[in-house]
């Protein structure tokens, strides 16, 4: 009877433990069950600008008959625009190379070497905005080659140009052909009496009465054009070139007066206060710094 008794305590123990092992492996909370820890989300991050290459373009001469410069495979183009004493421009131009490209003002390095030199030397291209250009932003760059390289073929790289949000490297070699002043081409005498001598824009009757009632070229004939590119704090700015500009070639326009380098930036500037008034600019604003 003793025995029965204590078998019976003996599988009532044995039973009650097996069931608090299931219990234990099936109850919610236990370690079994535990979730893991939750992993961090990070959200997408972007890299730096990209960099893209440019090279020197195939395409025709540009509309101030400099050097055309591929940026990013076609995405931008650049004129490079040598003058007499040294000065470089770099006008910005959209994909279209007609369309101005207006771009974050910003200080460019650029490096200047002649085709078999080793080393290159530094210079800095300046944001030099033009009439029309948005504050805060310029479609045109402008600096002083080194004394000892003006008026030489030349290799230049500019190694990081900022359009947007993306950078750009660009590099062109200018011929000696290619180092000699270029300025806007003259018109037909037919275009230049068309623009000279009837109004439009902010170019009015009275200014063509202020002028003589003349064309530029009749106007200037035998005056010569002397191109300085190396103009002093103070000095007044031909508006298209930004050279040094001359008393002798002034012209009313908008009932203001404007000092140019040469007929031809005459014409251009009228062109301009003709279809895009807007554009226009004071006089004191091309003012060297």
């Amino acid at each position: 009877m003793v025995l029965h008794i204590q078998n019976a305590a003996y599988y009532a123990n044995h039973a009650y433990t097996v069931l608090v092992a299931l219990a234990l492996l099936i109850a919610p909370g236990g370690c079994a069950s535990k979730s893991p820890d939750p992993v961090a989300q990070t959200s997408g991050h972007k890299g730096p600008a990209s960099t893209t290459d440019g090279s020197e373009h195939g395409h025709k001469a540009g509309t101030h008959g400099g050097l055309l410069v591929s940026i990013g495979s076609d995405s931008y183009h650049a004129e490079a625009v040598f003058s007499q004493g040294g000065n470089l421009r770099l006008y910005i131009l959209g994909r279209d190379e007609s369309i101005v490209q207006e771009v974050e003002e910003q200080n460019l390095l650029a490096f200047a070497r002649l085709p078999d030199a080793v080393e290159a030397i530094e210079m800095k291209l300046l944001p030099t905005p033009q009439a029309g250009d948005q504050t805060g932003k310029t479609s045109l760059f402008t600096g002083m080659l080194p004394k000892e390289l003006a008026g030489k073929p030349l290799e230049v790289t500019i190694p990081a140009l900022r359009v947007g949000n993306e950078r750009f490297r660009l590099a062109f070699q200018a011929k000696a052909k290619e180092r000699e002043v270029a300025m806007p081409a003259a018109l037909a005498p037919n275009e230049e009496s068309n623009l000279f001598l009837s109004p439009g824009g902010k170019y009015s009757l009275a200014d063509i009465k202020a002028n003589g009632s003349v064309t530029a070229s009749v106007k200037f004939r035998g005056i010569k054009a002397n191109h300085d590119a190396r103009p002093k704090p103070g000095d007044r700015l031909c508006p298209i070139s930004l050279t040094l500009a001359n008393p002798s070639f002034s012209w009313t326009i908008n009932g203001k007066v404007y000092l140019f380098c040469c007929p031809p930036c005459v014409e251009e500037f009228v062109s301009l206060a003709k279809e895009k008034p807007a554009e226009l600019k004071d006089p004191d604003f091309f003012i060297a710094k």
